[in-house]
């Protein structure tokens, strides 16, 4: 499968800070990658150099078939980018906005108009296109922006943080409509600190820290890096904790982890059921009483604190920007 996107010893610096230190990547045409990593790790900075917004200070990059570098003006009409924050007209309605990306697109009067009517019923906003855009919620306004990277039809599309300040409502439907626009044939890049996001829609995962890709695959392969299952017991009471945590770690040479908060111990283990069934007679047999117990796979949350030492949570939730270029 061609690649949509490959790029190769991306390097950017910003006086003492590198936001990018030779970063290699290659997305395949009609996929979705996610770039995860955290505040700081370079994500934006590779978006806005894939996206001709920021020269990088060497390496080469081919977007669509064209050298970024080389013709960022005959990009520029092949993309479409939305960024952390919705980019439209506030003073202007829903179907102004789009009927003026059409028209700097150069696709005409009359094919933006149909454009911008096509898109606001694909968005769900019909009703609301000739309302003020002022007025509009802040999930209405990220579906517009969205909109507005669509008027051309790109073949690329770049979504930074898409559904940054959303509700989980808003989330969840910006999801359904992202996974539309791929079923379609669009590449998309994603960059998003939300890991249940990247998990959803993409079909590849690269983790960036220190402007470097440091791990890629799809989510299960990188799941599988940091072993198998793991066994999941909540205990009564907090006395339980440790006696429960040494019958753990006789499955396993990894420490268990033990949670005060909500009394759970959790062990990774390779023998799936046959661990948990062994665990639960040794509890049994030490007269410790079980309110919960089960298996599950790891979680993408514990693949980022494995790879890059930080807690995605922690690092970032989507709320703010990631500015790791120390500028706006």
């Amino acid at each position: 499968m061609p690649h949509a996107i490959r790029a190769t010893g991306l390097t950017k610096t910003y006086g003492q800070v590198v936001a990018l230190d030779g970063l290699d990547l290659e997305v395949e045409a009609g996929t979705v990658m996610g770039l995860l990593g955290p505040n700081g790790a370079g994500k934006t900075t590779t978006v806005r150099v894939l996206t001709t917004l920021v020269r990088p200070d060497a390496g080469s990059v081919e977007v669509a078939g064209i050298d970024v570098l080389r013709e960022p003006r005959e990009l520029r009409r092949r993309i479409g980018a939305s960024g952390q924050y919705a980019a439209v007209d506030e003073h202007l309605t829903g179907f102004e906005n789009l009927d003026m990306v059409g028209r700097l697109y150069h696709l005409g009067a009359a094919a933006s108009r149909v454009r911008a009517r096509e898109l606001l019923e694909q968005f769900d906003l019909a009703d609301a296109a000739d309302r003020v855009v002022k007025g509009w919620s802040g999930g209405m306004r990220r579906r517009l922006d969205l909109a507005g990277a669509l008027v051309a039809r790109p073949p690329v599309l770049f979504l930074d943080e898409p559904t940054t300040g959303l509700d989980p409502r808003g989330r969840v439907g910006m999801w359904d409509v992202i996974e539309d626009l791929v079923r379609e044939g669009t590449t998309l890049l994603l960059t998003t600190q939300y890991l249940e996001e990247a998990d959803r829609l993409a079909d590849r995962i690269a983790v960036i820290d220190h402007g470097r890709v440091i791990a890629i695959g799809t989510a299960d392969e990188l799941k599988a890096r940091i072993g198998g299952e793991r066994i999941e017991v909540v205990v009564p009471t907090s006395a339980d904790l440790e006696p429960t945590r040494r019958e753990a770690a006789l499955l396993c040479a990894d420490e268990p982890a033990v949670d005060e908060r909500d009394r759970r111990v959790t062990v990774a283990v390779d023998g799936g059921t046959r661990d948990l069934v062994e665990l639960l007679h040794r509890l049994d047999a030490a007269g410790i009483e079980v309110l919960e117990a089960g298996l599950r796979r790891p979680t993408l949350d514990e693949v980022f604190m494995f790879l890059t030492g930080h807690d995605a949570q922690a690092e970032g939730t989507g709320e703010g920007p990631d500015d790791e270029e120390g500028v706006a």
